[in-house]
């Protein structure tokens, strides 16, 4: 009989991605199933297993299937729709955070919001603030809202295509993480990337378009003093503060993940008097 000693041992995974689909089909934890490895799974839990390891060999990531990524300590619902949340994307987040907190009943506009993982993280950690986050995504779009639903934040969503749709009106930060993979990056058809959706990661061009059209478009929904915050590629970050700079925002900067690379770049629009 398959014990979870046995399954461990022959399913061929990393043993941290094994126990990790073992403990999410048997709702147990880590350490339950160091002391019960020598219990027996029943065959329907098997089946399951074997069907998630199956999946993994063939390079589908964890979050998929598993349908969960934990990001800023909270654990959002990822499906096929939605890009997958990065802890690099956690720097975006935190310098979001550290603008609202200096402004009570900030208004923020995430845009591309994929999984909800940015907006719904800025007003779980910022509750007094207003959130809305777009995306042209029907599908994308669900996930967020189920997302906000079950994390108990409120996010207002509106489907929209960059600033298309977003009501007239003034905020006090714009986020976001649009495409910015080049059309013929390598790393599109490698790893986790072949599974996530296509249209979230590269804008089919040089991974500069959407990024040029928030930046342009950011100053009639800025008010006077307020920031926008982009994350880019590891090699973009000179690309994209010199359209900040063309734009007229001002302090313009980048600032670096954990990896030393410079991650998202940002501005602060000013009115000249």
């Amino acid at each position: 009989m398959d014990n979870i000693r046995s399954v461990l041992a022959q399913s061929g995974l990393p043993l941290l991605e094994a126990r990790m689909i073992i403990g999410h089909v048997l709702d147990v934890s880590r350490a339950w199933m160091i002391a019960h490895d020598t219990d027996v799974i029943s065959p329907e839990n098997l089946r399951q297993i074997h069907e998630m390891i199956s999946r993994r060999q063939k390079g589908e990531p964890m979050a998929y299937i598993l349908g969960y990524k934990e990001f800023m300590g909270l654990e959002f619902k990822t499906t096929p729709s939605v890009l997958i949340p990065r802890p690099d994307t956690e720097l975006l987040v935190e310098t979001a955070i550290a603008h609202v907190q200096t402004k009570p009943g900030a208004r923020v506009l995430d845009m591309g919001t994929g999984s909800g993982a940015i907006a719904i993280s800025i007003a779980h950690f910022c509750p007094q603030a207003t959130v809305l986050a777009s995306d042209n995504s029907a599908a994308a779009l669900q996930v967020a809202q189920e997302n906000a639903r079950s994390l108990g934040v409120q996010v207002k969503f509106i489907n929209s295509d960059w600033y298309g749709q977003i009501p007239p009106g003034k905020f006090d930060l714009i986020v976001s993480n649009p495409p910015y993979i080049h059309q013929e990056d390598e790393h599109l058809v490698q790893g986790d990337l072949r599974f996530e959706p296509q249209q979230a990661l590269t804008d089919f061009n040089n991974g500069l378009t959407a990024i040029n059209k928030i930046i342009m478009g950011a100053p009639g929904f800025l008010h006077d003093g307020a920031w926008l915050w982009l994350e880019h590629g590891w090699d973009q970050a000179a690309a994209v503060r010199a359209l900040l700079q063309e734009t007229g925002f001002c302090k313009v900067e980048s600032r670096k993940d954990l990896s030393g690379i410079e991650r998202i770049s940002g501005g602060q629009w000013q009115i000249s008097e």
